[in-house]
């Protein structure tokens, strides 16, 4: 295989050291199902709505396979409105795709601990997340920013975990006004389920029915 250039930045050369690691230790293990994705397309058993946070892997956190998750990731796992306009709505077009035309079975919000979005939105944005950051957290998630000041937590951190679990379920609320998912829920062909993974202990929670998240045993 040939090599990078000498000049090749550290970091560029350990992305390129992981691919030939996984050529030489995985690929050779996974050839089979790669072929028969490609062969056959995927079938995803689940939508996953996660953050973008390098700390946060779907695919590691449920240890699933190729094939086995259709993953969207934005800044804090956030679930716009059913605005269809013709502005940008990469998160959206990825819903509409993922249950119109894979039809997936289940949607999952995961949210997670120390979300730098969620951050942004209590303390303050930092200087250079203005132009998509800020908006973007602010005109989605401003009723779980309400929600959390309404019950004021005293410790900050408290205030962040507690706006972290109310992203999830404000993300639930409004993929109900997605119309072709609430006809897909009312007919019992989809279900939406909500998470949070605590990257500090490796806790998966999920939210139960009664609005509590409860750690998977």
């Amino acid at each position: 295989m040939q090599q990078p250039p000498a000049d090749t930045p550290d970091d560029l050369k350990a992305l390129f050291d992981g691919y030939r690691r996984f050529r030489a230790e995985v690929w050779p293990e996974r050839r089979r199902l790669f072929q028969d994705l490609a062969r056959d397309g995927q079938s995803p058993r689940a939508l996953v709505i996660a953050c973008s946070d390098s700390r946060v892997d779907p695919g590691m956190v449920f240890n699933a396979a190729p094939g086995e998750l259709f993953i969207v990731r934005n800044v804090a796992n956030l679930v716009p409105p059913y605005e269809p306009d013709r502005s940008y709505h990469g998160t959206s077009a990825a819903l509409e795709f993922g249950v119109c035309v894979l039809k997936v079975p289940r949607v999952i919000v995961l949210g997670h601990a120390m979300c730098g979005g969620v951050q942004a939105l209590l303390r303050g944005f930092p200087p250079g997340a203005q132009d998509f950051v800020e908006p973007w957290m602010t005109g989605i998630a401003a009723e779980a920013r309400r929600r959390t000041l309404a019950c004021a937590p005293a410790d900050p951190d408290a205030a962040q975990a507690q706006c972290e679990l109310e992203t999830v379920k404000l993300s639930l609320r409004n993929l109900m006004t997605f119309p072709w998912i609430s006809t897909r829920v009312a007919e019992g062909s989809l279900s939406l389920h909500g998470g949070s993974f605590d990257i500090r202990t490796g806790v998966l929670s999920y939210l139960t029915e009664d609005g509590s998240f409860t750690a998977v045993a």
